[in-house]
């Protein structure tokens, strides 16, 4: 008979791990589940005392099989995706289909190969028992903690389909916020790359040819052609040197930035950049206001939503704001003091945080907060785009003026000293 080393969470979530002597996969999961531990991975001992390989629960593969399926490999799962899935979940709930049933129709509709995967494993394991939470915290690189969090609450007050809903409306509104910045820097950036590929090319094809002549001659150069032949001799003899430096650089920079102090300097200097850290500050505002109402509209507690949202703000030093909050409401204190003190948080959204703790509407009061903040966003992403457009313009007119003028004033003085030596 087999015996299995394994892990799995109880009841409460904690992590139990032990071994067990059982018949198969099938009899392991049924011990525990009978013990109310919920199976997350297994390992069967080799015959002679070795270890075998760890398999996650609900992943079994049949034996021998090799297959390899690379249109997987190649596929990621995007935030529509999920929405997508939330959405047709919640549908067929509403219209009182089984857990299970919907699961099972939900993947045959599923298009992404490795979101179909991860859903049948979830359906494998609430088939076996599980809760829908549990089997999809099993997947946290696809699922996020608001997510389970949320459809743990909707489980345990039985309206999983309103909370699916609200699942599928919170990440389309992300997926919009996030579309709209790609879209705002997409032009921009493609004009720089286009830029920067000309005069690349430039500098390394014709620049040379030109002011070859030019040395040849022993004509006297002026700053700006010297400054170019300079800059077109380091990118077409040293341009290794360049990359090298790149690279170590963003190393360099990375490492930095993962520090304690270099990722919270990093942050703090970020939001006091005009323009654009005011607009990742009410990106950021949003985000934790609309996160923390749908959390809570969903029935998740207040303090496990604050710790959530922690870790949804993409920012350390207003992360850090949501921690004292939650600190402090563990102490009986309110959320909106610690908010205030911070002086991160503008006073219209400290304002409408207290108001809606006094009158019980908190959820509302953020949701408003979230649509407010998430419109002036909108209006300040389409005021970059067209600050950018005529900043890139001009950009590329300042480094095409400054080609012509280092190569034209050189010409310039050759014709005046033929024609005076003439």
């Amino acid at each position: 008979m087999p015996v299995f080393e394994y892990t799995g969470k109880d009841a409460a979530g904690k992590t139990i791990k032990g071994v067990l002597d059982v018949d198969g996969v099938r009899a392991l999961k049924a011990a525990l589940r009978r013990d109310k531990v919920f199976l997350t991975e297994y390992r069967e001992a080799a015959a002679k005392g070795g270890k075998g390989q760890k398999v996650k629960a609900g992943v079994e593969q049949k034996q021998g099989s090799r297959e390899v399926d690379f249109g997987e490999l190649l596929t990621s799962i995007s935030p529509q995706d999920i929405a997508e899935m939330t959405r047709q979940m919640a549908t067929l709930l509403k219209a009182s289909v089984p857990l299970v049933e919907a699961l099972s129709a939900t993947v045959e509709q599923i298009e992404n190969p490795k979101l179909k995967r991860v859903l049948a494993q979830v359906r494998t394991d609430v088939n076996e028992g599980a809760p829908f939470w549990r089997a999809l915290s099993i997947h946290e690189n696809v699922f996020e903690n608001t997510y389970f969090n949320m459809v743990r609450a909707g489980e345990s007050a039985g309206n999983l389909d309103v909370v699916l809903l609200r699942l599928a409306d919170f990440t389309e509104s992300q997926v919009k916020l996030r579309n709209k910045l790609i879209g705002a820097l997409t032009y921009p950036l493609i004009m720089l790359c286009i830029s920067l590929v000309i005069v690349t090319g430039m500098m390394v094809f014709v620049v040379p040819t030109i002011t070859s002549m030019f040395t040849d001659m022993g004509a006297d150069l002026p700053l700006i052609t010297k400054l170019l032949i300079g800059l077109s001799n380091l990118l077409t003899h040293f341009w290794w040197a360049g990359v090298l430096a790149v690279f170590l650089g963003w190393r360099a920079f990375l490492r930095w930035k993962k520090s304690e102090v270099g990722a919270d300097t990093f942050d703090r200097t970020v939001l006091r950049i005009p323009v654009l850290g005011d607009l990742l500050r009410k990106i950021a505002i949003a985000r934790f206001s609309r996160t923390l109402s749908t959390l809570l509209s969903s029935g998740v507690p207040l303090l496990t939503a604050m710790e959530i949202v922690e870790n949804v703000v993409a920012n350390r030093i207003l992360a850090k704001v949501v921690a004292e909050a939650r600190n402090a409401i563990r102490e009986g204190d309110n959320i909106a003091g610690p908010l205030k003190r911070s002086g991160q948080f503008p006073p219209m959204v400290v304002h409408m945080v207290a108001i809606g703790e006094k009158s019980g509407e908190l959820e509302d009061m953020l949701k408003n907060v979230s649509e407010s903040y998430e419109n002036q966003v909108d209006t300040r992403v389409q005021a970059l785009t067209s600050l950018l457009e005529p900043l890139m313009i001009v950009f590329m007119g300042v480094v095409v003026g400054f080609l012509v003028a280092a190569i034209l004033l050189p010409m310039m003085k050759l014709t005046q000293a033929v024609q005076q030596g003439g």
